[in-house]
């Protein structure tokens, strides 16, 4: 369980979001809120200030809010993209090391098996290919190759279930 004196934050306070390679070099950085943390979740809003070009998502007009879910314990995090009215624009949901927290500073390892989930819950899996060029590449250990096939499935799960945080109403 986490507390926010573990975390090192609290709601609230605005944090730095670092996503890395699992070769250690930074893949992305931003800014983001804290709105919720409760034993091993933490949940962030973000909002995009600039427009953004994304290989799977398209372009991110500036504006579009995103709720992000990490979990401390989970081989996965979740991205709830919404347009700047406020529409679902979709999910994006990573495989990827549990986050961790430095004082203001979380930060996760993506493994960089991804999942793209459509307003209608309708989704595609990404990037497998990359993830097993990694993992030769980067010698990820057999338990984390486990681990991250087991989060896929498990994203799977909760997106043909609608449990938790699909079934936020947005």
């Amino acid at each position: 369980m986490l507390n926010p004196l573990e975390v090192g934050a609290s709601p609230g306070d605005d944090i730095t979001v670092n996503a890395y390679k699992y070769d250690g070099r930074i893949h992305r950085s931003w800014r983001a809120r804290v709105t919720h943390i409760e034993g091993s979740l933490v949940v962030l809003d973000g909002v995009f200030d600039e427009e953004i070009r994304h290989d799977q998502l398209g372009t991110i007009v500036p504006g579009t809010l995103s709720t992000e879910y990490y979990w401390t314990d989970r081989y996965y995090n979740i991205f709830r993209f919404r347009q700047p009215s406020g529409a679902l624009r979709n999910y994006y949901c990573n495989v990827n090391l549990p986050a961790r927290f430095d004082n203001d500073v979380l930060s996760f390892i993506d493994l960089d098996m991804d999942v793209l989930v459509a307003p209608d819950f309708t989704f595609r899996v990404l990037d497998i290919d990359e993830f097993q060029t990694n993992a030769a590449r980067y010698g990820y250990p057999p338990e984390i190759r486990c681990r991250a096939d087991a989060a896929l499935a498990d994203l799977i799960t909760l997106i043909e279930t609608r449990q938790f945080p699909f079934s936020v109403r947005v």
